[in-house]
C-alpha cells in the first residue's frame, strides 16, 4: 500500500486526486494540504508526496521531502527557471516525477510530436496552440511548453532564439526558424493541445482534448506508486509509462 499525502488539496485538481485515490486499492492518502497548510506534521506518514499546489510553494514542500526522505510527484506548473532548478537539484538525494502533463494521451502525444517532427523534417512550419479555462492563472499552459521544447529539440534550436508568442502588427513573412505558441483562454475548458505542421500543400495536426480532469489525476497516482519504489533521479511521465 503505497501511502500519499496531496498538497493543494481544495484546488480543482486536488479534489480529482482525493476523489480517484478511494478507487485505487493500492494506494491511501494519509494526509490533505492546501494554501497555509503545513506538510512537516504530517509527511512521516506518507511514501509520497503529490504536489499540485502553487510554483512557489513547490520549494518549500521539496525542503520538507528532502528532510524526510520522501520520494515526490510535481504537478504544479508555472515554475521560474530558478525553481525549476531547485527542482533539479532536489532530485540528486529523492525520487522526483516532474512532468508538465500526467495524461496517458498527453504523453502519447509528446511521443507522436517527437516521431512527426523527425520524420517530417525541417520543410514544415511548427504552431502549437493550446486552450484552457478562464481560471487558468500560468500561460502558456505547461503542456504546451513541453510541446515546443519537443520541437526544438528536434530541429537541435535554442528555444529563446526561435519561440514566437503568437503575433501582432507588421511582423513581416513568417521564417523558417521560428515555432510558434498560442495561448486561448475561456470557458471551462479543461485542456485542449495542436501541434500543426504546416509546408505548401498540406499539412498534419495532432491534437489532444481533455474533457475531465480525472485523466490526469489517475496519471499523477500512477506516477506516485511508480516512483514509491525508484532511488533518487529525476523522472516524467514518460519514465512512468515506460515510453524512454
Amino acid at each position: 500500500m503505497v501511502k500519499v499525502i496531496i498538497t493543494g488539496s481544495n484546488g480543482r485538481m486536488g479534489k480529482s486526486l482525493v476523489q480517484c485515490a478511494s478507487a485505487m486499492p493500492g494506494l491511501k492518502v494519509v494526509g490533505e494540504i492546501d494554501a497555509g497548510g503545513d506538510l512537516k506534521p504530517i509527511i512521516a506518514a506518507a511514501d509520497v508526496v503529490i504536489d499540485f499546489s502553487a510554483p512557489d510553494a513547490t520549494a518549500g514542500f521539496l525542503d520538507v521531502c528532502i528532510h524526510q526522505h520522501k520520494a515526490i510527484v510535481i504537478g504544479t506548473t508555472g515554475h521560474s527557471d530558478a525553481e525549476r532548478a531547485r527542482i533539479v537539484e532536489a532530485s540528486s538525494k529523492i525520487p522526483v516525477v516532474y512532468a508538465s502533463n500526467y495524461s496517458t494521451g498527453v504523453n502519447t502525444l509528446f511521443w507522436l510530436t517527437r516521431k512527426a517532427a523527425e520524420i517530417l523534417g525541417p520543410g514544415f512550419d511548427l504552431e502549437v496552440v493550446e486552450t484552457h479555462h478562464r481560471l487558468k492563472k500560468d500561460a502558456p499552459s505547461g503542456t504546451a511548453r513541453t510541446l515546443v521544447e519537443i520541437l526544438a529539440d528536434v530541429r537541435k534550436a535554442q528555444l529563446s532564439e526561435v519561440l514566437r508568442h503568437g503575433r501582432h502588427g507588421l511582423v513581416g513573412a513568417r521564417t523558417s526558424e521560428e515555432i510558434g505558441l498560442h495561448a486561448v483562454r475561456g470557458g471551462d475548458v479543461v485542456g485542449d493541445h495542436t501541434v500543426l505542421f504546416a509546408t505548401n500543400g498540406e499539412r498534419v495536426e495532432l491534437t489532444h482534448k481533455a474533457s475531465s480532469r480525472d485523466t490526469f489525476a489517475n496519471g499523477a497516482l500512477r506516477a506516485a506508486e511508480w516512483v514509491s519504489s525508484r532511488k533518487a533521479g529525476l523522472y516524467d511521465m514518460q519514465d512512468v509509462l515506460g515510453l524512454k
